[in-house]
């Protein structure tokens, strides 16, 4: 993988990881909070062979700028513009967390040109909401300032620890290290970036509001689609799988003995699940 500084629309530069050969199969790989591309170190190594691999850190995270404008809208624009720096068409993408709402912006941008989905811990239905997400949708109802420190009360390095740790086995969380969650609070603490992690948890309201609009696609698009889903998540409930498997009833899914960062402990059995799934489809678009 070989890192690349692009300027995007706004003169915003974007770090962007790339690796394989560009006539192979295309596999945008977004990331969630709280890291960056970083995410995929294991897991893109071994993919390379046969995939042409496109990894950004997404605008305000890794070594990405904030884009002036702070939204999944942006950021899916943001994106678009690094596909077409590479010349990349029919694509498979990759949707974990927050990557999820910037992946939907991308693919029904252009559905002809989607040849795969893979599902790890992204969620796109209100099944996927439990207890935890109380304080986040009283915030969405209503702004207050109140509402908007409960929200947020995550963004702190605590908060992003618990990304990797929270809800998970003692023995997958001795898979994590505090190097992680050490950078990506080091990040998180730079000039600009917490107000634009609190306008991210803002707009994935926005982002909820499309969830009917983002099934619609789904349910008529049948995009093909592979889930690598960690079933320790202490975010996502995990009935959420079975919504997306109503919608893509053709879905190959996979529930792991993981957590949120399914990739800390599980890349390679992501990896060939991955390379099967692509080369099942590969054919296609």
């Amino acid at each position: 993988m070989i890192r690349h500084y692009l300027r995007v629309t706004g003169e915003s530069r974007l770090a962007v990881d790339v690796g394989g050969d560009p006539s192979s199969p295309a596999l945008l790989l977004l990331h969630g909070f709280p890291s960056s591309a970083c995410t995929f170190r294991r897991l893109a190594p071994m993919l390379v062979d046969d995939l042409f691999v496109v990894a950004p850190d997404l605008p305000g995270f890794g070594e990405s700028d904030v884009l002036a404008s702070i939204s999944f809208e942006a950021m899916g624009n943001a994106v678009l513009e690094v596909l077409d720096r590479f010349s990349v068409g029919p694509r498979f993408i990759y949707l974990h967390d927050f990557g999820a709402p910037v992946g939907f912006h991308v693919a029904m941008h252009a559905p002809a040109l989607v040849r795969g989905l893979i599902i790890q811990n992204a969620n796109a239905h209100t099944s996927g909401f439990g207890p935890q997400w109380a304080d986040t949708i009283a915030y969405w109802s209503n702004p207050t300032p109140e509402n908007e420190a409960a929200a947020t009360a995550h963004l702190t390095r605590e908060g992003i620890r618990n990304e990797y740790v929270g809800g998970v086995p003692d023995d997958v969380a001795m898979c994590m290290a505090a190097d992680n969650w050490d950078e990506d609070w080091r990040v998180m603490s730079l000039p600009g970036r917490l107000e634009a992690q609190r306008a991210l948890v803002a707009d994935y309201g926005n982002y909820v509001r499309r969830f009917t609009e983002i099934q619609g696609y789904l349910q008529s698009h049948q995009p093909p689609a592979l889930m690598v889903w960690g079933r320790h998540d202490p975010f996502f409930e995990l009935a959420e799988t079975l919504s997306w498997m109503k919608d893509l009833p053709r879905m190959d899914a996979h529930i792991l003995d993981a957590g949120h960062m399914l990739l800390e402990s599980r890349a390679e059995a992501a990896a060939h699940l991955i390379l099967d799934f692509v080369k099942r489809e590969k054919g296609l678009g």
